[in-house]
């Protein structure tokens, strides 16, 4: 397969000598925010309510499961990173990995979603085996979709600019997999459901490994030189905007997890009216989307800590507005609509803010690991999510839920209000005080200029 010839256009004037993809490209890097992200949030979305009130697991059974899978992410997203960065062929580093592992990712969400009745430990048993095993693939997958933004270019506004065009498509997916999946799996069922979003990533993800080129690499080796797992971990403990990438990551993700998955209990349980879940979804990423066509020339501006730390302060009136009344279905919703507009800058631009992290890392150590940059910060992605989705799982069998009930008792009720308001407010707050450390937008042209100077 031969590279695809595309006519570079440089973007970031600030930095003439740095090669650009075209807008095009950007386009192509963006199309597998869509299948991969739709993938996730199915997964963050409604994997617990399947577990609960599809398949009849318990919910604290489901909390454990979801925790004990992420961290096992977590851990497999360390070994990916490593061998992005010794992974060298005639594709690049990362980009090869697309297309090695597209196809089992669409089929291992297939299989998620197809458990057997084979009573109650058979099918937890399978639970585990199934989600453990999308675990491994879904880590391939993203860790390399991740990394292959540092290798496309180190111009951050050419970054911020990809960005906006990932997420633009990322909420997209999100929003189809919102709105159609609960209707669209009363008929047709869960499994076909997630067999024809498994077939959308795949195409997604094979249009991208066509679409884009690796320009930067690791300048810092040889071609046939490895960067030893002990000397690159060393790096990124030096390199303090990765740990509060990392940490603010595990936050986020911690957040965006708790939010996607307890929604619809809100709807069944508070509003007392589970098909209104299609309408709050509409309401969640219409907001997301709109708002990223205008978010470049802001970024630009102002750079992505702040346009994130300004989405934060938005999210957390948009929390405020649904406390005045969570049973309203109104006020509920107007308070979504903020609030969407408040989550779309951090989730929009924190890929951005980490692979500029790169550069840093290669300033003070003179190691660049784009790869294991990405999976170490996903490995805190993966955590804060666990911890997201297990809270659902404890708070509710705290609460003593019982899937498939509307009537709850209040306790359970009351945790499910926390796990939609309150909580989410106090997660913010500790977002913008981890944001207020992180002040790379201002020193990373002067990095990159250094590192031109160090090569030349």
């Amino acid at each position: 397969m031969t590279e695809q010839s595309v006519k570079e256009k440089p973007i970031d004037q600030n930095n003439p000598k740095i090669e650009q993809p075209a807008r095009k490209e950007m386009w192509g890097y963006a199309s597998s925010a869509f299948g991969i992200f739709a993938i996730w949030t199915l997964i963050n979305t409604f994997l617990t309510y399947y577990y609960t009130d599809v398949v009849g697991l318990t919910a604290g059974a489901v909390g454990t499961l979801l925790l004990v899978a992420r961290l096992f992410d977590g851990i497999t997203d360390l070994g990916m990173g490593v061998f992005i960065d010794r992974t060298r062929s005639k594709y690049g580093s990362a980009r090869p990995w697309l297309l090695w592992v597209a196809v089992p990712f669409g089929l291992i969400t297939v299989l998620l979603f197809s458990v057997p009745d084979i009573g109650m430990t058979g099918m937890l048993v399978y639970a585990y085996i199934s989600y453990l095993g999308f675990i491994l693939l879904y880590t391939a997958v993203s860790i390399s979709y991740k990394s292959l933004q540092g290798f496309m270019t180190a111009s951050p506004k050419s970054r911020s600019v990809t960005n906006t065009y990932s997420g633009i498509l990322n909420f997209s997916g999100a929003l189809v997999v919102t709105v159609l999946s609960q209707p669209l799996a009363g008929v047709i069922g869960w499994t076909t459901t997630a067999a024809l979003y498994g077939l959308i990533a795949i195409v997604a993800i094979f249009i991208t490994f066509r679409s884009v080129k690796e320009r930067v690499g690791p300048q810092s080796l040889k071609a046939d030189e490895k960067v030893p797992f002990v000397l690159g971990f060393k790096s990124l403990l030096k390199n303090k905007y990765w740990v509060i990438m990392t940490l603010f990551s595990m936050v986020l993700y911690a957040l965006v997890g708790m939010s996607q998955g307890s929604t619809i209990y809100h709807a069944q349980v508070i509003l007392e009216n589970v098909d209104v879940f299609p309408i709050i979804g509409l309401a969640t990423t219409i907001p997301m989307i709109l708002g990223l066509f205008f978010m470049v020339p802001v970024v630009v501006r102002i750079g992505k800590r702040n346009t994130a730390l300004i989405g934060l302060f938005v999210l957390i009136i948009g929390q405020v507005i649904r406390f005045i009344d969570p049973a309203d279905l109104t006020i509920f919703l107007i308070g979504t609509v903020i609030v969407g507009f408040g989550i779309m800058a951090p989730q929009a631009y924190v890929y951005g803010m980490i692979n500029d992290t790169i550069e840093y890392g290669e300033y003070k150590t003179g190691i660049r690991s784009a790869g294991l940059i990405n999976s170490g910060v996903s490995f805190g992605m993966k955590v804060g999510s666990g911890i997201g989705l297990a809270l659902i799982g404890w708070l509710l069998s705290f609460g003593g839920y019982v899937g498939g009930q509307v009537e709850q008792t209040p306790l359970a009720t009351e945790m499910i209000l926390a796990i939609n308001i309150y909580i989410p407010i106090v997660i913010s707050v500790i977002l913008i005080i981890l944001l207020l450390f992180y002040k790379l937008d201002k020193e990373h042209p002067t990095i990159v200029a250094e590192l031109q100077k160090r090569k030349s």
